[in-house]
This record gives C-alpha cells, sequence and structure tokens, in this order.
C-alpha cells in the first residue's frame, strides 16, 4: 500500500495566524478560527483549504473539480504550505470546550498536519528526496486505471495534467541540492524515466479508444512534452551519480522526532531496537520450528527455498486473482471482522515506473461512489540475472500473505471501513502505522485464524513476510540512527530475514528513502497489544471481530490515540 507521508506543497498562501486571530485568508477562501467558528465549521473549512493546498490529495480522495492540477513546489509554494500547517496546528490546540468525539478528532487533525509539517520542514525532503515528488503528485495512475467519469473526461483531465508536468520537474530540479545519495538518485533515475515513457505508452494506450482526433493531437502534444521534461529530469539526476553522498540518514533526534510526531510514539530508541529484535527472534524460531516440520533436515534458508520453489500457477497476478474470493470466503467463515460495502479489487501488473516494490494496492477515496481498487503486483527488473529474476518471483504460499496484506482483510477492507467512518478527518487522513500494521497484523490474524488448516507452506509464507518487516523495522533504525550502511541493511535482509538477494537489495535501498518503514512492524505490535488489552475483560478471542470492528471504527489516526480512546487512558501513549 502506497501511504501518503508527504502531501505536497500549496498553491495558495494561508496566513498564519494566532489563537486570537479571527480569520486565516488564502486567496479568496476563509478559513474560520477557533475565535470565529464551531469545531465542525473550522474543521471543514480546513480540509477543503487542504484540497486547494494539494489538489493532487484531493484528486486522489474524489474530489475531481481538482483534476489535472499539481501541487505548487516553487519556494514560494513550499512555505506557504508550511505557514499552512503551522496555522492548522496553532488554532486546532485553540479549541476548547468540546465534546470527547471532537477532541479525538482535533487531535487527529493536529497529528496529520504535524506529520507533514515534520516532512516538509524539519526532514526537509523536498530539497532531499525524489521520492517526496513521485509520492506527492506525478503519478497520473488516478485518470488512467480508475473509471470515476468517461474515458473522454478522463482523458482531458490527463491532458491537463500533462501540462502541467514540465514547471513542476523544473521546480524540482530546482529544489533537489546536490550531492545526493545514491539510492535516491538511482530511485530518482528509475522513476522519473519510468514517468517518462508511461505519459507517452500505457497512459496513451488507455485512451487509444477516445475517438476525438483534436484530442488525441493535443494529448500526444502534452504527453511529449512532459515525457521529454521527465527525461530530463531523470538524465538531470543521472548525471549526479558521479557526485553521490552517502548521506541519507536522519540521525537518532530526527528520527526519534518523526516517530513521535507522524506516529504518536515518545519511545526510546534503544527500547524501541529491543521490541524490534524480541520479535525477530519470535518470528525466526517459530520459522524453526515449522521448517522441522516441512523440510527435516534442511538449513532454514533451504527450507525458505522449498516454499518458494511452489510458484504460482500461471504467474503472480494469475494466483492473486485466485487467493482474492478464497480468503474472503475463510474471512465471513470465521467472522474475523465486518465487511462493508460491495467494491471488489482487481489485480494487475505495477507500471514500469512504481516497481519499487513488489506489490501494492490503489484504493478510491472516501468521495468516489463504488469503484474498484487494483492491487498490483511487480515483476522482476528484467536486468537482473535469470537466477535472481527467477527467486524475485514469490512462492505462492508467500504471494498468499502478500495478497492478505493489500486485500482481505489488509488494505482493501481496512479504507472499506475507512471510507464510511463519519469524521471527515477519519475518512481522509490515513496514516502510515495504522496502515501498515493493520495490514501486517492482518497476516499473523489469518494464520491464527487457520487459514488453510496449518498447512506447513502456508505458515512458512505467512512467517516469510512477517521476517521482511522485522528487518525493515531493524534497518529503519540502523540506517538513520546507528550508522548501519546500505550493504549491511542488505545483509542483514538475506541472512536474518531470509529474503533472495534482488528483494534484499531492494529493501535496503527503500530503506535509505522511506525512513518510515519500520512502521510495518510498530503499527502490528501497537495492534496486538491493544487486542489483548481490550479483550481480556471482553472475553478474549470470541470478542475480536468486536474488537477489530471498532478498531478500523477510527479511520487511520496515530495507533496511541485510537489505544487511549479504546481503552479510556489518561493519554496517548505506544505500548507493546
Amino acid at each position: 500500500m502506497r501511504i501518503s507521508l508527504w502531501l505536497g506543497a500549496g498553491l495558495l498562501a494561508l496566513a498564519a495566524c494566532s489563537p486570537g486571530d479571527e480569520v486565516a485568508v488564502t486567496g479568496n477562501q476563509v478559513t474560520p478560527s477557533a475565535a470565529t467558528a464551531s469545531w465542525d465549521e473550522f474543521r471543514d473549512a480546513t480540509i477543503e483549504q487542504w484540497f486547494v493546498i494539494d489538489p493532487y490529495f484531493a484528486v486522489y480522495q474524489g474530489r475531481h473539480e481538482f483534476d489535472g492540477k499539481l501541487p505548487d513546489w516553487s519556494a514560494e509554494g513550499l512555505r506557504a504550505r508550511g505557514e499552512f500547517l503551522k496555522g492548522v496546528i496553532r488554532q486546532a490546540r485553540a479549541f476548547g470546550g468540546l465534546t470527547p468525539q471532537q477532541r479525538f478528532e482535533r487531535d487527529y487533525l493536529v497529528k496529520a498536519a504535524e506529520g507533514q509539517l515534520f516532512w516538509l520542514e524539519d526532514a526537509d525532503q523536498p530539497q532531499r528526496n525524489p521520492a517526496w515528488y513521485v509520492g506527492g503528485g506525478l503519478d497520473p495512475n488516478v485518470y488512467v486505471a480508475r473509471d470515476y467519469a468517461d474515458p473522454l473526461t478522463r482523458m482531458r483531465a490527463m491532458i491537463n495534467f500533462l501540462k502541467a508536468v514540465p514547471a513542476a520537474t523544473e521546480q524540482i530540479r530546482a529544489n533537489l541540492s546536490t550531492p545526493l545519495p545514491a539510492s535516491y538518485i538511482d530511485y530518482g533515475v528509475a522513476a522519473f524515466g519510468g514517468f517518462a515513457d508511461y505519459y507517452v505508452g500505457d497512459a496513451k494506450q488507455a485512451f487509444a479508444g477516445v475517438g476525438d482526433a483534436g484530442l488525441q493531437r493535443e494529448f500526444d502534444a502534452a504527453a511529449a512534452e512532459a515525457s521529454a521534461a521527465m527525461r530530463g529530469l531523470r538524465d538531470w539526476m543521472a548525471a549526479q551519480r558521479g557526485n553521490a553522498s552517502r548521506d541519507f540518514a536522519l540521525g537518532p533526534e530526527r528520527f526519534s522526532r518523526m516517530l513521535k510526531l507522524t506516529e504518536g510514539v515518545d519511545v526510546p530508541l534503544a527500547e524501541l531496537e529491543a521490541v524490534g529484535r524480541a520479535d525477530l527472534r519470535r518470528n525466526q524460531q517459530a520459522l524453526a520450528q515449522e521448517c522441522a516440520r516441512f523440510a527435516p533436515g534442511r538449513t532454514v534458508q533451504a527450507c525458505i527455498a522449498k516454499m518458494n520453489a511452489i510458484k504460482p500457477e500461471g504467474g503472480p497476478v494469475a494466483a492473486a486473482r485466485r487467493q482474492i474470493p478464497e480468503l474472503r470466503a475463510f474471512l465471513t467463515e470465521q467472522d474475523l471482522v465486518s465487511i462493508p460495502g460491495t467494491e471488489q479489487a482487481a489485480v494487475r501488473e505495477s507500471p514500469p515506473y512504481n516497481r519499487q516494490n513488489s506489490a501494492y494496492i490503489d484504493i478510491p477515496g472516501p468521495y468516489e461512489d463504488s469503484l474498484p481498487s487494483t492491487y498490483y503486483i511487480s515483476p522482476p527488473d528484467p536486468s537482473w540475472p535469470e537466477a535472481v529474476q527467477r527467486a524475485y518471483v514469490p512462492g505462492e504460499p508467500d504471494l498468499l500473505f502478500t495478497t492478505v496484506h493489500e486485500v482481505w482483510p489488509g488494505h482493501f477492507l481496512q479504507f472499506l471501513h475507512a471510507n464510511r467512518v463519519s469524521s471527515p478527518v477519519g475518512r481522509l487522513f490515513v496514516g502510515y502505522a495504522f496502515a501498515e500494521g493493520w495490514a501486517h497484523y492482518a497476516e499473523e490474524l489469518m494464520w491464527e485464524a487457520g487459514l488453510r488448516d496449518g498447512d506447513a507452506a502456508t505458515h512458512i509464507g505467512q512467517l516469510s513476510n512477517a521476517l521482511l518487516r522485522n528487518c525493515r523495522f531493524l534497518a529503519a533504525i540502523g540506517l538513520h540512527a546507528q550508522g548501519m550502511t546500505q550493504a549491511e541493511a542488505q545483509r542483514m535482509f538475506q541472512e536474518q530475514c531470509y529474503q533472495d538477494e534482488g528483494n534484499a537489495r531492494q529493501q535496503a535501498a527503500r530503506g535509505t528513502y522511506d525512513p518510515a518503514y519500520l512502521n510495518y512492524t510498530l503499527g502490528k505490535l501497537m495492534i496486538r497489544k491493544l487486542r489483548d488489552d481490550w479483550t481480556a475483560t471482553r472475553g478474549g478471542r470470541a470478542a475480536w471481530k468486536q474488537f477489530h470492528d471498532r478498531f478500523l471504527s477510527h479511520g487511520g489516526p496515530p495507533i496511541p490515540l485510537v489505544r487511549q480512546a479504546m481503552m479510556g487512558e489518561d493519554s496517548p501513549r505506544a505500548v507493546f
């Protein structure tokens, strides 16, 4: 699942206001402050301004009056976005006399703004990290893959998007400060080059059936200019390789601030590392026990290889399409969680510009009307040796838990709930640890509930996924707070978490530009502990469905806020 860590920059400036100011003005728009508005009025006006500040975010939530627009990534636009976020935090905190639900919503909105402000200013992502732009505006998948309107309407939106790309690339090039880390350069070259090909390739093909010759010519011209701009950005990035640095680490203090400001987790790093290593040992021990049953007398590596040799018939995409109905049927039979709505998830191969992770799902936002989601699976890099490519294709039991993670009962189900919560804040702002923690938690949940009746290969598939996330957890801390090198991280993925060479290389690189990818295990552990504590006085296992429904009813805030609400505690805290 691609979580929006960075919501991009602002198109219009929102003047910062103190709690005593009456209004905050953005262009022709007015956001009422605590001095003049009810909480609901302030919340709704803030959300509308957020959409203006970040039209890309608005489009992905289903607000298609913003179609074709990109954020303003100029220096002034970035400054305006920062001032907007600071104003939201300051004014939201000034509200008093709120109901418990309103206080929860206020704290939730503040954390969303604090997290975005961290990435924008403290972590300085616009100047340091090309991933900030790839995840914050440049992906046109919404126009190509979501049938929210007829092809002609979406094609016009895509043309406007393409026309905005050249100016955006100039802003990106002006912002990125060299020298850049080698892994960032590799990421940027792959992503920007992939966009260049996609704009004139698959994106063009998606609208080939539109019979308006004039519109087709306009598309071709806009796509050619956008593609050329992206190629120029790709080539500029590639030219930076000669001066590449290794300066990707946030450092321990900033890494701790990341956890506190984005996820509400204020725990010493040494304690956090100990929690992660304990979960790694738990899963390693479970794997050793299962391998003794599945591949007696063999090493753990040979056991994993035996499981991964069970290649999915017809390839991963075809196999995932078969797994989806199997998992839904099991989920229903076990009555583990409510399934709202009738939406479906399609399965496709991921586009070339977005293959830095093996699988992800794109889910329509709360303003869309019953559209299908798309579960993308990435093929191996064709430049890799044949043996490495084959190893990259997961075994069917491994893929099964990727499908659990992305679809049933992972991200897809979680967003079915989030898109229906009563709070607009809950519908719009789903955090990294909540979403990825839930999806990773869902993998172990399905095994605990008896998926495939205790089959050993199935359990090894689940544990393989768990170990991957264990190493992400430890790699994030190591890379960003302990001086770990990318090569050392790759070795850890291979030797301690038994990942193949291609996946280990990919995961180690991702850890440099995605320091928050420890949130898979971080979120899972907080959810497991909350489940145990909440159900302890409500019937234990018999209360799992009630727990899951209550947990998902909050949308996607930092998990310590959910714990505070569900356990009736005085303040939010991270408990593992």
